[in-house]
């Protein structure tokens, strides 16, 4: 069955170039002009991925993610936003209220394809090729078919993105993974994107994980390992 993406943009010639490209692609599209409308149609449709914009003129992205991340019929929908805020503490916001790549304007239209079939692929690739459904460590467990992770008996919620980068670590427990190899596994892509990325990424996760954050553990200028030593 094709994907169903939700394009969302205040800008009329901007949403029409971005709906053509995804349509080109294959993709099946939906759009929405103003933020209220744009969480209605995901409610409504459940969209496979939503491509969003920052500057919106009702709710700001921001809160659209973040409101899209509350639901439960859509908290695991993919986000990309599509901005013109290219500044890197925005990146950080919009990474850190649940968005799962950032694309700058002016675009280019092939590289906002491939990024789309690059998140698709690494979603519907997660409970994919797994050898071994449940990871426990400690007070964190880490359940694949589920889709689940609690601390402490307690359901985290995590993104798409933070759980496979939690899942990614845990599978290969004791043994430091590099950024550029976390961004090809978890990102589905080893270049274009800045290493500040998984840094982020990996800072928010532990930040949910709370007690259970400290078995991230960080080998500095190499990148990240999961503590193979039990707590």
């Amino acid at each position: 069955m094709t994907d169903r993406i939700l394009v969302v943009d205040d800008e009329p010639d901007i949403l029409d170039v971005v709906a053509y490209n995804l349509e080109q692609a294959g993709y099946r599209v939906s759009t929405a002009r103003d933020g209220r409308t744009a969480i209605a149609e995901a409610e409504r449709s459940k969209p496979d991925l939503v491509v969003l914009d920052i500057m919106l003129p009702d709710l700001s992205g921001m809160e659209v993610c973040r409101a899209l991340r509350r639901a439960e019929k859509t908290r695991s929908v993919p986000i990309l936003m599509l901005t013109a805020r290219s500044e890197e503490v925005d990146r950080v916001v919009g990474f850190e209220v649940g968005a799962d790549d950032y694309v700058t304007k002016p675009f280019s239209p092939r590289e906002l394809v491939l990024r789309v079939r690059a998140i698709l692929r690494r979603r519907a690739s997660t409970g994919e090729e797994q050898t071994e459904s449940v990871f426990e460590h400690g007070c964190l467990t880490l359940d694949v078919a589920r889709h689940q992770v609690e601390v402490e008996g307690q359901v985290v919620d995590l993104t798409s993105i933070e759980f496979k980068l939690l899942h990614d670590l845990m599978s290969r427990r004791g043994r430091v993974q590099s950024r550029d190899a976390l961004l090809d596994r978890v990102w589905g892509y080893a270049a274009g994107v800045e290493t500040r990325t998984v840094d982020t990424h990996v800072k928010r996760l532990r930040e949910k994980l709370g007690p259970a954050g400290a078995y991230v553990e960080t080998v500095r200028g190499v990148g990240y390992r999961f503590s193979e030593r039990a707590p």
